[in-house]
């Protein structure tokens, strides 16, 4: 090997143990923080429950007789958005609230002042919202299973996955671009992400189908990531479509958005942190 090679292959390793280390200090917060989580757990299994119970109570709220496959597709969808969801939201949220858990830590100096990239910083920060909040809706999708019979033998679980994969990467890229504001703003940037969480929970398609929103409203589910997500991994679980067939409608936008947002998130939140070391916003709690 040349030694260009050699330095290069000890720099990316040195990155990637960065990379870990966010992990790693993130699951000691929520072994510190364990009763909070517990707490969050049960609120998510009660309403991912109650969203779901109404698809099962449809035929009593409409007073129609509905066979029990509609029901059975009617509880699917909305066990579907619910899940996925809750999986985003944590990603976003652990994204978006990355600087603000550091000022609330007191560790927001020796982070900015750590010898590593801030690209091996958010990526750690990333990979570690993946993985929880993988893990976190694993355990409610268990849960939640435990009170309704649904078939999934029509499902196409590798589709599912690959859109699973690239909605991450999608929402990644938002939540770095999210990140900025508590970055630039203590007191009101934690609930400025809040709102635009909101904003692409009401367009995304989340408990129903975009067509039933205003006019007006339809063209920003075309743009959310949330959308495209959503629409595929139905369409994997409930008609059964293969990687193939979601390749083009929900696959393509998710990953060209994702290779958008993530490199443009990071050099937007690189510059508002110049910013705020030289308007000393940075350890300013708020």
């Amino acid at each position: 090997m040349t030694t260009d090679t050699v330095r290069w292959g000890g720099a990316l390793g040195r990155e990637l143990r960065g990379a870990y280390a966010f992990i790693e200090r993130n699951f000691h917060l929520i072994r510190r923080y364990w009763a909070w989580e517990l707490v969050w757990l049960a609120y998510s299994v009660v309403n991912a429950l109650s969203i779901t119970f109404i698809g099962k109570a449809s035929s009593q709220i409409t007073g129609v007789a509905i066979s029990e496959s509609q029901t059975n597709t009617f509880i699917l969808y909305l066990m579907v958005g619910t899940l996925v969801w809750h999986y985003l939201s944590m990603v976003f949220d652990l994204v978006s609230e990355s600087i603000q858990w550091e000022r609330w830590e007191g560790t927001i100096e020796y982070t900015f002042m750590a010898p590593i990239s801030r690209l091996t910083h958010l990526l750690g920060q990333a990979a570690f919202a993946v993985i929880y909040g993988t893990l976190f809706t694993s355990v409610i999708l268990v849960i939640v299973s435990a009170f309704f019979q649904v078939d999934l033998t029509r499902a196409d679980f590798l589709g599912m996955f690959a859109v699973l994969v690239a909605g991450s990467m999608s929402f990644i890229g938002l939540g770095m671009f999210a990140a900025v504001l508590p970055l630039l703003s203590p007191e009101k940037g934690l609930q400025m992400t809040n709102i635009i969480k909101a904003l692409v929970l009401l367009v995304s398609g989340v408990y129903y189908p975009i067509e039933v929103l205003p006019e007006w409203l339809q063209p920003l589910a075309a743009v959310s990531p949330a959308t495209y997500m959503l629409q595929g991994i139905r369409a994997g679980l409930l008609d059964g479509q293969g990687v193939g067939a979601l390749a083009v409608p929900y696959l393509l936008p998710l990953l060209i958005t994702g290779l958008i947002t993530v490199p443009a998130g990071l050099a937007v939140f690189m510059r508002a942190e110049r910013y705020a070391k030289a308007t000393g916003v940075l350890k300013r709690n708020g």
